[in-house]
C-alpha cells in the first residue's frame, strides 16, 4: 500500500491507495470504504484510478453515477425507453426527451406523495399511453398546459415556452405553429 488515511466522518470509513497489476500493466487505484446504510456490519468499496480526488469527492461522484444508473433502469423497465422503434435521429431525441420528462414528473409526484401508497401503477399507465401519442402531439399538449398555467399565475412561462420552441428543429416549430 502506498498511502492510507482514516477519517472520523461517518459517510466513509477508510481510504487507501494500492498498486494494481492487470494484464501486465501496473497502476494506482484509490479504494474508499463506505458504510452501507442498509446494514451496520457491511460496507461498500468504491474504486477509482483518480487517486488525487478526495474521498468525499469520490463518494459524491459515485452517488451521482448511481442516480444515473437508477434513472436508466427505471426508464427502461417502466417507461419502455429501450422499446422505441423510431428510426430517425430527431425522433429518437424526442422519444428520449419525452421519456425523461415523464420520469421527472413521476419522480416529482412521488416526492410530493406523503401517504404510504405507491405510484408504481402510474409508471405502467404512462408506459401504456406513451407509444400511442406522437411526439409533436405530446409537445403541443405540454406547451398548451404550460400556457394555461401561465394564464393563472406565472408570467415568465410564456417567454420560456417561446425560447424552448425557438430551440426546436425547424420542422417541429412549423408543425407546432400550425397546431397552436
Amino acid at each position: 500500500m502506498a498511502a492510507s488515511s482514516i477519517c472520523k466522518k461517518n459517510h466513509y470509513l477508510y481510504s487507501s491507495i494500492v498498486e494494481v497489476q492487470y494484464h501486465g500493466h501496473s497502476f494506482l487505484l484509490k479504494l474508499v470504504f463506505v458504510s452501507n446504510r442498509g446494514s451496520k456490519n457491511k460496507y461498500l468499496v468504491l474504486a477509482t484510478t483518480q487517486t488525487k480526488l478526495r474521498s468525499e469527492e469520490i463518494v459524491q461522484l459515485y452517488g451521482r453515477r448511481w442516480q444515473i444508473k437508477t434513472y436508466f433502469k427505471t426508464a427502461k423497465q417502466y417507461l419502455a425507453l429501450d422499446k422505441s422503434q423510431v428510426q430517425s435521429y430527431d425522433g429518437q431525441c424526442g422519444y428520449i426527451a419525452v421519456t425523461a420528462i415523464t420520469y421527472d414528473l413521476l419522480a416529482w409526484q412521488e416526492r410530493q406523495n406523503t401517504d404510504d401508497k405507491t405510484i408504481g401503477d402510474l409508471f405502467y399507465l404512462m408506459n401504456e399511453s406513451l407509444p400511442d401519442i406522437k411526439f409533436v402531439d405530446a409537445l403541443v399538449y405540454l406547451i398548451s398546459e404550460l400556457k394555461e398555467l401561465k394564464q393563472t399565475s406565472f408570467e415568465k412561462i410564456d417567454e420560456a415556452i417561446n425560447d424552448f420552441i425557438n430551440q426546436l428543429p425547424r420542422f417541429i416549430q412549423i408543425a407546432l405553429k400550425q397546431i397552436i
